[in-house]
């Protein structure tokens, strides 16, 4: 099991720099990939397998950003993009706007890439950001990857998942395998129905009181 934790983040002028970089950078290729795709499946009927390296040697300002959060692009983008053809009502992907569209980018954890300190927080490319890090995550937990976004209000975060985390698992519990199983499923003739043989009061509170609930109104 996955949990996120959303911490605060104070990066410096130059690094508000890099960041928004990023964000374009993400932008535009996630519109370059999809327009590719769009072109492609029009003269050929068939699905563009395009990736960010295939566009860094024409757009050489690719090179400065992130490389993991180029390649959750494309994995993002691939995604929208079958999703469609499997089920058409989910919608086609869209363009991403620079005014309308979220500014954020996920990045993975590689090779110790990403380390996470009380009050500070290192990401590729950007090396330490000053953080706000108001609580600690579960124990046995591991950091997986981490989405970095700007608030319309010009605030920044980091979303840490970790995965790992478990929760209570009561079928490991001594005498789980003899205990007794009750079955219970709703139903629109009474408030549920059971797998033994239990009786409950009729429902229908409201009608049995609509008239005097008139009368008190």
């Amino acid at each position: 099991m996955n949990i996120a934790y959303r911490f605060r983040i104070y990066p410096t002028e130059e690094q508000k720099i890099l960041l928004g970089k990023t964000f374009g950078c993400c932008r535009f290729l996630y519109n370059q990939m999809l327009n590719d795709k769009i072109r492609e499946y029009k003269k050929t009927k068939k699905l563009l397998k395009n990736t960010p390296a295939m566009y860094k040697k024409e757009y050489s300002f690719l090179k400065e950003v992130d490389s993991l959060a180029l390649a959750n692009i494309q994995l993002h983008l691939e995604k929208a993009y079958k999703n469609f053809f499997r089920d058409p009502k989910v919608g086609f992907p869209r363009f991403k706007s620079k005014h309308h569209s979220k500014n954020s980018y996920t990045t993975n954890v590689v090779n110790g890439n990403i380390l996470v300190e009380d009050k500070r927080i290192r990401l590729p490319k950007l090396k330490w950001i000053s953080m706000k890090k108001h609580r600690e995550p579960a124990e046995n937990c591991c950091l997986k990857s981490v989405t970095v976004s700007m608030e319309p209000s010009g605030k920044y975060f980091a979303s840490l998942l970790y995965e790992g985390y478990s929760c209570e698992n009561q079928a490991a519990d001594e005498g789980y395998s003899n205990a007794k199983i009750l079955g219970i499923d709703y139903a629109m003739q009474g408030m549920a129905v059971f797998s033994e043989e239990i009786e409950l009061e009729k429902a229908g509170f409201f009608r049995r009181n609509e008239k005097r609930l008139a009368r008190e109104q």
